[in-house]
This record gives C-alpha cells, structure tokens and sequence, in this order.
C-alpha cells in the first residue's frame, strides 16, 4: 500500500450477539492527516510534511492540568462489586492464536506514583478473565511498570484505572512517550490548548477521562497471578508468549450509552500502532539530535513497516568527518533511539529518510559494508522481541547495527553524480508542477514530499445512534 493512500477509520456496529450501538472502532491514526487532525495540525499528504509540524507544535507545548469535574458522559452508566460485568462488551479475538480477548489494544492504563504523586497513562495490553478480572502487561522500564513496583516493594495491591474509548489524542498521549514525571493528561491539555476534563474515581481516587467511552477501577493484586497471553504484538509476532501476570479485579465499570472500544490491531506491521509511533517516535529523536549538537539534520524516520524502533533513519547534509558517525552514536544513545532498536542507518540531505528505496540504495550504493557498519552490543530490548529467546526472557538485550550510509566525507565532492535530470533540465522539460504519483520531487539537491491528495481522510467515528455534542474526533 503507497504511504499516500488514504487509509479509513472502520467502525464496528450491529455485532452479533450483543447490543447495537455496542461498537468498535479501528484506524483512529492509520493516516496522517487523521494524526494531523487530532493534534490540531494543519492536514499534509505526506510525512515527511507533517513531521516539520509536529515538532514544531511539541516544541511549543505549555501543559495544562486536567479539571476536575463532577460528572461526564462516562458516568452515564455505572456498576459497581457484584454488578461488575465486563463481559457486556463486544471484545475482539483479535488474531487467531491469542491467548484470550484482549478489551485492551487502544486504552489508556492510569497510575499514580507512590512517592512523587504525578499520574501516568500508558497503552498496555489488557487481556479479560472473567466477568470482574482482568490483566495487564506492562513492559518493564515502561513508567506504569515503574509505578506499579513501589506498591510491590511495599508489599500493597496497586490502584489502577483504565479507560477503553477515548479521545485519539489521548491515545497519542497514553502510547507515546511523554517525558517521566509528566502526566499524559497536561500533555494532551497543552495540545488541545484546554484543560482535559476528569472525574475522580471513588475506589481508586485516580483521574479518569470524564469523556471516555469505558473505564474501570480496581487494584492490582500481586498475590494471585494467572496465565496472559499469548498476544500478537508490534513486532509481527508472538514474542513473548503466555507468562504469569498478577490479576486485576475490577471493583466499578462505567460506561457512556452507545460505548465505543477504541482498538488497535496490531497485525504484522506496518499496522496502525506502528504508523502512530512512527510521527512521534521521529519528531523526539530529531529533538534529541539537535539538542546533543548533531548540526544540519534535514529529516529522521522511525519505519513503521519495521515496527518503528528497529529501523531507523536520519538525514544530515555532512558538515565534517565524523559528522555521520556522530549522527548514528546520538540516535543509539537516546531513549526513543535506545529501546528496541535494531539498525540505525544515516543518509545524505538527498535521500528522502522516509523512502525506503531511497534508503536502501544510498545503502547498496554509498556504503562499504567492511567499513561503514559499527556494532554496539548488550542494548536494551524488550521481552517482545523475536530475536530474544524464551529462556532469556527475564534478561532483554540485543545488539545494534550503525550503518553510514552517507558518501565518503573524505572525497564525496568527487563522489559520481547522480543519474537523474537537474532541476534546471526538468524546469526546462517540464514548467508545470509536477503531477501526484510522480514520486519524489528534487530540487537543488533536497527532497520534499509528494502533491497532497484531493481530500482528507473521513473519520468513521460516529456517535449514532445517540448523537452528543462533542466526539472523539473532534
């Protein structure tokens, strides 16, 4: 599928054996003008025209708190104990081999920290057991894990909130990686440019978005464990297969009229999850570089058709020897470059570092495989990667593969020129602005994207048969 495709939103509705208005939805952010419209972004075709705006926006960003309200639409319906059934809902099987359906693919897990007292919403995978528990995967080092093992060490159960359907921009906020001591909720706030609107949940005292379609409120129990998983996940696999998780019980559910589950499949990518990340994840490295004095980077793409962060590639227009060198130890080294990486490949200002044939012949034709690969070893993985064995689950590490991919420094002037028309001939040739689908289009020994398409992508995510002021898309 062309990254220029216009990729729908689908909702679910009229689902067999259960309620019709009992709905789900898929392709919140599987394109970009979607993601554009739920940052309050100007819509761009492409992203590589979008990134510049994102970062731009992010770079900007004042937070806002969340305010406290006394009710919402989620307290429309509300069970608490011997009520509780989260089974109402219809939850996915979302792939053939998973261990269970899975109510969490989109959702936003919330926590608070122990010591420091700052709230946290991370998108984890949330498997169904029964009517009333539940049970959560939270890689470790991820700031809800974080949170969750200072009530381990004090040997109490852990508070814990989860919303099932929300806004998309809370989505971006829960799955991204908003920096440690800063709640997701301010940074959503700042994006919209008002506060988000929360209630306080009677068993738990966390924030839950007044807005949201489903939330629960329970308590992590430490004590008592069952099997979770398998479950197919970012990667395109079943990485880490069934394990031992310790159980949710769910003391309230609420939910709107008409709920909607917002999911997220996460099929071999590229999928939805891994389009997502891949703005966010580009935009903070991009930040990174510039901030550990990496000059004239002209673009950084996080590939979502490698899941995002095993394949990485940055742009720079070489100033110096060692400049690309300096460019591939930076993106190692950062958190968003660090975690589950793979190859980190740097490219000269020419070649479109979100084009993957670009990439892949600057790399067949740029670089001497004996001289232009570094290796570091003992990296931070995840339990999710393929590569890691069963057995060595409990101890994630990988290696990477730093690949420049730039002409040599030392005689790129005298470096062959590229077989395709100048600027000026092409001018010559052809006066009028290029028609869409003609690729790439350069100038002066830049890139930029591609025509924008006649229309935005439509977002499918409509409240009938219960029409409500506001919308998860809006």
């Amino acid at each position: 599928m062309s990254y220029l495709d216009l990729r729908p939103a689908v909702l679910f509705d009229e689902i067999t054996d259960y309620p019709a208005g009992y709905r789900v939805l898929v392709g919140m952010h599987s394109a970009a003008q979607r993601i554009a419209l739920s940052m309050g972004l100007e819509r761009k075709a492409t992203r590589m025209e979008l990134l510049p705006l994102l970062r731009e926006k992010l770079k900007d960003l004042t937070v806002i708190p969340p305010v406290v309200v006394q009710d919402g639409p989620i307290t429309e319906n509300v069970f608490d104990g011997a009520d509780v059934d989260i089974l109402k809902f219809p939850t996915p099987m979302w792939h053939e081999l998973d261990g269970g359906r899975y109510l969490g693919t989109g959702s936003a897990t919330i926590t608070r920290d122990l010591e420091e007292g700052w709230v946290n919403l991370g998108t984890y995978r949330v498997m169904i057991h029964d009517s009333k528990t539940i049970a959560c995967y939270i890689c470790p080092g991820r700031h809800s894990h974080i949170h969750r093992q200072k009530f381990v060490e004090r040997g109490e159960p852990c508070p814990i909130a989860i919303s099932f359907g929300h806004d998309p921009l809370l989505f971006a906020a829960a799955s991204g990686d908003v920096p440690y001591g800063v709640s997701e909720y301010e940074w959503a706030g700042g994006i919209k440019g008002r506060a988000i609107p929360v209630i306080i949940g009677e068993h738990t005292g966390l924030p839950i978005p007044a807005h949201s379609e489903i939330a629960i409120e329970g308590e992590v129990v430490f004590s008592e464990t069952r099997p979770e998983g398998p479950f197919a996940e970012w990667t395109g696999y079943y990485g880490s297969m069934q394990r031992q998780e310790p159980i949710i019980k769910v003391k309230r559910l609420m939910h709107r009229n008409d709920p909607i589950i917002t999911g997220v499949a996460r099929n071999r990518p590229p999928n939805e999850s891994s389009f997502s990340f891949a703005f966010f994840r580009s935009a903070r490295i991009w930040d990174y570089l510039e901030v550990a004095g990496v000059p004239d980077v002209r673009g950084v793409w996080c590939h979502e058709t490698a899941g995002v962060s095993p394949f990485i590639v940055v742009s720079i227009k070489q100033r110096y020897p060692g400049h690309a060198r300096q460019a591939l130890g930076a993106v190692s080294s950062c958190r968003d470059g660090a975690h589950a990486g793979r190859y980190v490949i740097v490219v000269d200002e020419d070649i479109d570092p979100s084009n993957l044939a670009d990439v892949i012949w600057a790399m067949s034709s740029r670089s001497d495989p004996a001289e232009d690969i570094d290796f570091l070893r003992n990296c931070w993985s995840s339990a999710l990667d393929p590569m890691i064995p069963s057995e060595e689950k409990d101890y994630c590490v990988n290696s990477r593969a730093l690949i420049d991919a730039c002409r040599p420094y030392k005689w790129k002037d005298r470096f062959p020129p590229v077989a395709e028309c100048s600027p000026q001939l092409r001018q010559e040739v052809i006066p009028e602005v290029e028609s869409p689908g003609a690729g790439v289009k350069r100038d002066s020994g830049t890139w930029s994207g591609g025509l924008a398409p006649p229309h935005p992508a439509p977002c499918t995510h409509t409240r009938s048969p219960a029409p409500r002021a506001s919308s998860p898309c809006s």
